[in-house]
């Protein structure tokens, strides 16, 4: 069964590879966490700080806001194109 992690968790692990200078293997062991998966948090994290999205779910409170703001941002764009083409409807109408 897979075990789950929070996203602050990932963000410390990371952080102890790409910050702290600690090897993979020795924080593979010592938070006995799955090799491959720290590498993927790793690859994220080095995404986040150079400000690319990066893959999967964001480790970093930034890149979380910033993927809420995007997806508010569309839907708002999407509202306002449906209004716009009702309100066109309705003035065709109206003639």
């Amino acid at each position: 069964m897979r075990k789950k992690y929070d996203a602050s968790f990932k963000l410390e692990v990371a952080r102890m590879v790409v910050d702290q200078g600690l090897s993979v293997a020795q924080v593979v062991q010592s938070m006995q966490v799955g090799e491959s998966a720290l590498r993927r948090w790793i690859e994220q994290y080095r995404a986040e700080q150079m400000g690319q999205p990066g893959i999967g779910n964001p480790l970093t409170a930034e890149q979380q806001r910033i993927r809420q703001l995007e997806s508010e941002n569309r839907q708002l764009r999407s509202d306002n194109d449906l209004l716009k083409k009702a309100s066109a409807f309705f003035a065709r109408e109206l003639k």
